[in-house]
């Protein structure tokens, strides 16, 4: 089971200006705000994703083959969330439709460059 995953930041602010609008548009919500770090929350029995500068006060880098898949409740919400991420300074990494015949999925990077995939099973 998978309490929480952490995410690095060069620029909290604006990284939570992203999540805020990005993780609202799947029914998340920011649950805490700290100095260094903001935490959201997508229910009590789901992981938590967390923002943060990283610890050691190097500069934050995204890992090679690392990324956060996110469940979609249908097709029009990949395609919104993925619009959405676009809108809000992310860059296109897959834009929405079929890989396969069971799976519909879209993939961006947010501004710090970490990948996101925004998808479901039909």
């Amino acid at each position: 089971m998978i309490s929480y995953i952490t995410l690095g930041s060069n620029d909290l602010t604006a990284s939570t200006v992203f999540f805020d609008a990005l993780f609202g548009a799947l029914d998340g919500k920011r649950v805490y705000s700290l100095d260094h770090m903001v935490g959201y929350s997508f229910g009590p029995k789901d992981p938590k994703i967390i923002i943060t500068y990283p610890r050691d006060g190097n500069k934050a880098s995204h890992g090679n083959g690392t990324m956060i898949a996110l469940a979609a409740t249908d097709q029009d919400q990949v395609n919104s969330v993925h619009a959405l991420a676009i809108k809000l300074g992310a860059t296109d990494e897959g834009a929405p439709g079929y890989r396969g015949e069971h799976f519909y999925g879209a993939y961006f990077r947010d501004p710090d460059g970490n990948k996101f995939n925004i998808s479901l099973t039909v």
